[in-house]
């Protein structure tokens, strides 16, 4: 009989940018769904934060923020029209864009079913503000 699972995941990080790896969080619902067979969907829920996944090695995160912020530098702010509404988090959104909303991970033998050195991140572009993260399982 399929089941789901629905978790929040919660983050506030000091930084305006940076890169947490949740793979333990969405590891964790896992065990708690008791699903063994299945799909896991992990989403980012705000419109200047992404999920994705990648290796977790800090050269290459220092690569995502410096190539990231060459495609949309966040100053000036005036650059953005979006920024005319009294907001300065264009950027923000654009690199939300380019790095993705959602990652879904194949569930097998109740483990998340990665490729080698395949890690899940939170990638925050606008942060000091709590936000948060989806986790939805589904599966038998």
């Amino acid at each position: 009989m399929m089941k789901s699972h629905r978790k929040e995941l919660w983050f506030e990080l000091k930084t305006r940018c940076g890169y947490v790896n949740i793979t333990p969080q969405v590891e964790a619902a896992l065990a708690e769904s008791g699903i063994r067979e299945g799909l896991c969907l992990v989403n980012a829920m705000h419109i200047s934060a992404s999920v994705f996944i990648n290796d977790d090695e800090r050269g290459l995160h220092a690569d995502f923020e410096r190539w990231l912020e060459g495609l949309a530098p966040h100053e000036p702010v005036n650059q953005y029209r979006h920024n005319d509404t009294g907001e300065d988090n264009a950027d923000a959104h654009l690199k939300r864009t380019i790095m993705g909303r959602e990652v879904v991970v194949a569930v097998t033998n109740g483990a998340l079913d990665f490729g080698p050195w395949e890690q899940i991140f939170y990638g925050e572009f606008d942060g000091r503000r709590k936000k948060r993260v989806l986790v939805k399982i589904i599966g038998e």
